[in-house]
C-alpha cells in the first residue's frame, strides 16, 4: 500500500495540494518506514515548502534508511546548494550519481557545484555528460558552452552557443556569451557587435552587453 501513499503524494504534491501530499506521504512512511522514498518524497515536500531544516532530516533519514538511496543524496545536495555549500554539495551530487541516479540533472548540478568554487577542469566532465544525456535541453547546452567559453575552449564552445540560439533565437545569454567569444577569440568585430546588439535588444537591461558593444564600436572607429 505504500506505493499508492507515494503516488497519491506525488500526484498531490504536483497539483500543489501540499497538505494533502504531506498527510499522503505520512501513511507512506507508517506503512513502510524502512523504505526510504516516503522519506526522500517528505524532503522534497517540505523544500518546496521552504521548511529547509525539517527537509534535511527527512533526507537524512531515508540515507540512514538506505545507504544507497541516490533521490536522497541528490536531494540533499539540492538544499546545500541553494546554502551556497557547494563543496558538500558536489559530495552528495557524485554520491547520487553513483547509486545510479537517472537524468542529466545530477551531473549537471555538480559540474555547476564545482563551477561555483571555481574548479572549471572538475567541471567539464560533468557538464559534458549532461549535455550528452540531455542533448535538447537549452539551459544545460548554455550552461556548457558558456563553461567551454571559460576555459577558453572556443572552438568547442562555438557550436554550443550557436545551438541554443538556433532553437531560442530570443536567447540573450547565448547571444552575449556568442559576441564575446566571437571580441576575444577572432576578429571578427562584426559578429561580435551583431550577438552584443541582440543580447541586449533582447535584454534592456542587460548593461553588460551593451557596454562591450559599444567599446567595440569605440574601438573599430
Amino acid at each position: 500500500m505504500d506505493t499508492n501513499y507515494n503516488e497519491i503524494g506525488i500526484k498531490a504534491f504536483q497539483e500543489k495540494r501540499y497538505e494533502e501530499a504531506a498527510q499522503a506521504f505520512t501513511q507512506a512512511i507508517e506503512s513502510n518506514p524502512n523504505d526510504a522514498i516516503g522519506y526522500v518524497n517528505f524532503g522534497t515536500l517540505l523544500a518546496a515548502m521552504g521548511d529547509i531544516e525539517r527537509s534535511e532530516r527527512f533526507f537524512q533519514k531515508a540515507i540512514t534508511v538506505d545507504e544507497k538511496a541516490a533521490t536522497a543524496y541528490y536531494g540533499l545536495a539540492n538544499l546545500y546548494y541553494e546554502a551556497e555549500r557547494y563543496t558538500e554539495a558536489a559530495k552528495l551530487y557524485q554520491k547520487s550519481i553513483d547509486f545510479g541516479i537517472e537524468g542529466a540533472d545530477a551531473y549537471y548540478m555538480l559540474a555547476k557545484s564545482f563551477e561555483r568554487e571555481q574548479h572549471f577542469k572538475l567541471a567539464l566532465p560533468y557538464m559534458q555528460r549532461a549535455a550528452e544525456l540531455a542533448p535538447k535541453d537549452l539551459q544545460i547546452r548554455l550552461a556548457y558552452g558558456i563553461l567551454l567559453c571559460t576555459m577558453e575552449m572556443f572552438d568547442f564552445a562555438k557550436p554550443e552557443l550557436e545551438f541554443v540560439i538556433e532553437e531560442d533565437w530570443n536567447n540573450a545569454d547565448a547571444h552575449y556569451n556568442l559576441g564575446v567569444l566571437y571580441a576575444v577569440s577572432t576578429t571578427d568585430t562584426d559578429k561580435a557587435k551583431y550577438h552584443l546588439k541582440q543580447a541586449y535588444t533582447l535584454q534592456p537591461e542587460f548593461e553588460q552587453a551593451k557596454y562591450l558593444y559599444d567599446m567595440i564600436c569605440q574601438r573599430s572607429n
